[in-house]
């Protein structure tokens, strides 16, 4: 169990500056306290030790944010204003977000709850805060100009309604919407059922995290806010691989994850070694005769969805969105495909002028994620991440689910690699290779030509250099 105190005290232990901003004692005197965190780290769950009880979730790479009961309602303080994240070790970011972070930290309350939240602006222009999903008063709905007036900077407004119903949403700025996301202003919001609920299942792990993206140059700090499709950094809470702490389960726990996808593409999540059910979408817990197994799902733009699994195969496994490009990070885009190119009199001219240049991409792009080569400042590799048996040859949307027989209930913290039982690792095979056996004559059309066969033509096809479409 871990008190409020304990997560200020395990929050400050862990590197994370848990403080209160600097709003005037005239305001403090009225606003709950504002409650900081800059780790990156992936804190432990906030046990409620007010209001009705509930088991808690885990954010990855995140935090929950604290409350105060006043008068029966639960009051929460989320400060707009710029954040530092540390993206990966070795990349920092200068973002937007709430509360020293991007994403924001988790919202978390109980069905029937009254919640109000003071949101305060710390920003260089006006802002709001729709909290998507939720049903509640049209005025509390946060879409500046339509519903409200925008949050001027130096000002707080208050929110405040009921979570009429359970399920997994998000908020973000309704204002400026295009900066304001693209910088990261975000975060997750779980509403727990007041009792027992039949679609609901106990769990013994609950993930939640918010799949995000940005565009920022190598050597850059700032996103380019303009970017509609072409992000060459794909997140999971701001965080790419090997950023991106590991998702741990005891096993045969009842593992729950909530993903909400606020980025401009849809993305495939895909889990290797399990198969899991679909519990939860945008509209609430799924009926139960609408489930079935499955190993990827795909989340489109502002959608939301749950998925449970029983974490009951022992390992380290892969856990990714299946868009190949989003699990590297930092891309150069328009770089020409080499592959089957002999750069070897090219490399030769080269090298009298620039001594160091190194061919690149001439037998596909494995060999980057082992090149030493000098990265401008604050960047990282496309491809990263040392596993046991090398390199992961990863980045972006990546991390992993370790399942371990022996994790203790409520640890999770990362159990280190996997040691896979004796005979349990693929291997090279050093036999004699059969001679593959082959048709004795090629088929023949089923009708008789038409028209006479034109003569072979070799077809040299290119992939797309833009990365538009997704």
């Amino acid at each position: 169990m871990t008190s409020r105190r304990d997560f200020f005290k395990a929050a400050a232990l862990t590197g994370g500056a848990v403080a209160a901003a600097s709003v005037s004692k005239v305001a403090m005197s009225a606003l709950p306290e504002p409650v900081l965190q800059t780790s990156p780290d992936t804190m432990p769950p906030l046990v409620p030790n007010t209001g009705r009880p509930y088991n808690p979730v885990v954010t990855l790479n995140g935090w929950t944010l604290p409350w105060r009961m006043n008068q029966g309602v639960k009051e929460f303080h989320l400060v707009a204003e710029p954040v530092l994240r540390e993206m990966a070790p070795g990349m920092t970011a200068h973002l937007w977000g709430y509360n020293g972070q991007s994403p924001g930290p988790t919202i978390e309350v109980v069905e029937g709850d009254r919640v109000r939240i003071f949101v305060t602006n710390k920003l260089p222009e006006h802002t709001s805060v729709h909290w998507h999903g939720q049903r509640l008063p049209n005025g509390m709905d946060g879409v500046t100009g339509l519903n409200q007036p925008g949050i001027p900077a130096g000002k707080t407004f208050v929110y405040e309604f009921e979570a009429r119903r359970p399920g997994t949403f998000m908020y973000h700025p309704h204002a400026d919407e295009m900066v304001q996301m693209a910088m990261g202003m975000m975060g997750f919001w779980v509403t727990h059922p007041k009792n027992k609920h039949p679609l609901i299942s106990d769990v013994d792990r609950d993930y939640c995290f918010l799949l995000n993206a940005y565009d920022i140059d190598p050597g850059a700090y700032t996103p380019k806010i303009m970017t509609m499709l072409d992000f060459n950094l794909w997140t999971w809470n701001s965080r790419l691989f090997p950023g991106i702490s590991p998702l741990v389960a005891r096993k045969n726990d009842r593992v729950r994850l909530r993903v909400g996808n606020l980025t401009m593409t849809n993305h495939p999540i895909h889990i290797h070694g399990h198969e899991f059910e679909v519990t939860g979408t945008d509209g609430g817990p799924t009926p139960k005769a609408g489930r079935w197994p499955e190993v990827t799902v795909d989340i489109a733009v502002g959608q939301m969805r749950q998925m449970e699994f029983i974490a009951s195969e022992e390992g380290d496994w892969a856990f990714h969105c299946h868009k190949s490009h989003h699990t590297m990070n930092a891309m150069g885009h328009d770089v020409p495909t080499m592959i089957g190119v002999d750069h070897r009199g090219m490399t030769k001219k080269i090298t009298k002028l620039i001594p160091d240049y190194m061919v690149m991409g001439e037998r596909g792009m494995a060999d980057m994620s082992e090149m030493q080569m000098p990265l401008p400042d604050n960047t990282l590799p496309m491809m990263t991440g040392e596993g046991p048996f090398g390199s992961v040859e990863m980045g972006g949307m990546f991390s992993m689910l370790k399942v371990r027989k022996d994790q203790k209930p409520g640890d999770y913290s990362d159990p280190g690699w996997y040691k896979h039982p004796e005979g349990t690792i693929a291997y090279e095979f050093t036999g004699e290779l059969a001679k593959p056996a082959r048709s004795s004559g090629a088929g023949q059309p089923s009708m008789k030509l038409a028209q006479k066969q034109q003569p072979h033509i070799e077809l040299k096809v290119r992939k797309p250099t833009g990365h538009a479409g997704h």
